[in-house]
């Protein structure tokens, strides 16, 4: 005799391969492409000004500054190859998208900080050797003003899209412009100063000092990406929102535990143990696990939710908690890593 398979969480068979698994928030990702051709434009156009000032002044510190801009734009394609890349929807080869492109793009970033970085040292190094007179210090110190405004705009721009959209690709890509635009703060005090003071060293002084500052900047894109790349866990701000939601929901028939974090570029993902009165049917549980996802995923836009629905009373739910887990409760009140005595219903925290 042939028997109906068994129904799981979502009301439908179990072999239905139509039934979902996770609850994923149904906003489409924002396309960002047009943020990486607005760091190109101003890569090109930095370029341009900062190339011309060295040219007029022969200065090492406006030379450095004309080269952390090459870096840029070469920085600049990466991320918009990154952001195209990520765009892309999910296939049967990628079934949760190619979001992580967008953390290659920051590692190479940072990596092009770094060359950005050895050639302001080199050169500083030698200038500081064999230092040579400036010229025409004045316009070419205004050339260099008017390119600093313009990476200061377009990094404010990057930096504000990148924490709104959560794009690491746009935060790096404005990290670095803000970097240039202190580079060449320093450099233009540098200039200023050996124009003032006609010591000739101090340009290359300052070059080399603004070349160990980007060097940090690198560190740090680079710290952030292997992150990313690691499956790190959700900002505090976001795990504070979901686990508030769950200790809320925690009523003392239903309680929660191994919740776990991870972002993936734009998109956010969590999965959580639900554990439920053994009586409860399966439409039930299957009821009442919809009304949490679609409460988190209202809390937490961009959220993909795991849930693993479990009887509350059955050791063998308390034998898969994961070891690394975000807390939920505080265990002094509601300890949720062990069935709740025979008779007894979980403390309310």
């Amino acid at each position: 005799m042939t028997q109906n398979p068994e129904p799981d969480v979502t009301g439908e068979p179990a072999d239905n391969p139509k039934a979902p698994a996770v609850r994923r928030a149904t906003a489409t990702s924002v396309d960002l492409t047009k943020f990486a051709w607005l760091s190109i434009a101003a890569a090109i156009a930095t370029i341009a000004l900062k190339t011309g000032a060295w040219a007029m002044t022969g200065s090492v510190g406006l030379l450095s500054d004309a080269a952390e801009s090459t870096v840029n734009l070469v920085a600049a394609v990466v991320a918009l190859i990154a952001l195209r890349v990520a765009a892309k929807p999910a296939t049967d080869q990628f079934l949760y998208g190619r979001a992580k492109a967008e953390y290659f793009s920051a590692a190479v970033e940072g990596a092009m900080i770094f060359v950005a970085a050895a050639v302001i040292l080199v050169t500083a190094v030698e200038r500081f050797v064999h230092p040579q007179p400036l010229e025409n210090v004045g316009i070419g110190l205004l050339i260099s003003v008017v390119a600093s405004i313009v990476n200061g705009v377009v990094a404010a721009v990057l930096l504000r899209a990148g924490r709104r959209h959560r794009s690491i690709t746009l935060r790096a890509d404005g990290r670095h412009l803000l970097t240039d635009v202190w580079t060449s703060v320093g450099v233009l005090v540098g200039v200023g100063l050996v124009w003032a003071t006609g010591w000739e060293r101090l340009d290359a002084v300052v070059a080399f000092a603004v070349g160990i500052n980007i060097i940090v900047t690198g560190i740090r894109l680079i710290s952030e990406s292997v992150g990313g790349l690691l499956d790190k866990v959700l900002p505090e701000e976001d795990n504070a929102v979901i686990t508030q939601i769950l200790r809320r929901r925690t009523d003392g028939t239903v309680t929660f535990h191994g919740l776990q974090t991870r972002e993936a570029g734009q998109q956010k993902f969590m999965n959580v143990h639900v554990l439920v009165p053994d009586e409860w049917t399966v439409k039930q549980g299957h009821d009442y696990i919809d009304e949490l996802e679609a409460e988190l995923i209202e809390a937490l836009p961009g959220l993909t939710v795991a849930t693993h629905l479990e009887p509350i009373s059955d050791p063998l739910s308390y034998a898969d908690i994961p070891s690394a887990q975000i807390p939920i409760h505080d265990v002094a009140e509601h300890d949720s890593s062990r069935p709740p005595r025979r008779g007894t219903t979980p403390p309310t925290p």
